[in-house]
């Protein structure tokens, strides 16, 4: 297998992950195969999300974005994010199921960030006209919400000095099915918080692989 798998071409709308704010995206695909999403290895034995320093000798391919290694599935695509200083903001997880990101941040050791960052979230999005509510879904608390056409799920994970936040965005009728999708996307995750002192909720940096960011500055010189 490749470095990522097999990859599908499928059109894909782009959705903001953040509101109102300035974001680049550039694509990452390899060419192959038709094959629909699905992970080597078994994510039940060994369900994270996992701090690196307890991470499993599991058989799972991961792609290496420096805080976040993620299990990315076959039959899928990456969009890159960037900021205003071009600097990676978010790697997202193109499938036929929908947009997929995870992202690790500075968390106190006492934990309890995600249902803080759950309620503010829960509150931007009902600002923005979303329906939202509330479940108990692996991990804890989850949020479902339904903005447009875009069904929205959310999942936080609180971890030793990290919280994971994943959210998959997707047409309304695989809601079901896109939701599995994140569940294992961060059942397979492995989290590099390292040593740094951070100020709680700074977002833990993202670098790409050489092959993808090769791939990217040959996009924007061309």
């Amino acid at each position: 297998m490749g470095l990522f798998g097999r990859r599908k071409r499928a059109e894909a709308e782009e959705y903001e992950p953040e509101y109102g704010e300035y974001s680049e995206y550039s694509e990452y695909d390899q060419d192959g195969g038709d094959a629909e999403p699905e992970f080597e290895g078994d994510l039940f034995e060994y369900a994270g999300p996992h701090d690196v320093a307890e991470a499993p000798d599991d058989g799972l391919s991961r792609l290496d974005l420096g805080s976040v290694r993620l299990p990315v599935p076959e039959g899928a695509q990456l969009q890159v994010e960037l900021d205003q200083n071009r600097s990676v903001r978010a790697v997202h997880v193109i499938t036929p199921l929908g947009q997929l990101t995870v992202n690790g941040y500075a968390a106190p050791k006492s934990g309890g960030l995600w249902r803080e960052v759950s309620t503010e979230l829960a509150e931007q999005l009902r600002g923005d006209g979303a329906t939202v509510r509330t479940t108990t879904g692996e991990w804890g608390l989850e949020l479902m919400a339904a903005l447009g056409e875009v069904s929205l799920r959310f999942v936080g994970v609180d971890g030793p000095r990290w919280m994971l936040r994943g959210v998959v965005a997707g047409p309304p009728e695989l809601a079901d099915k896109s939701s599995h999708a994140l569940h294992d996307l961060v059942r397979g995750a492995i989290v590099v918080r390292g040593t740094q002192p951070m100020p709680v909720r700074t977002p833990l940096p993202l670098d790409l692989p050489p092959a993808i960011a090769q791939h990217i500055e040959a996009q924007q010189q061309g």
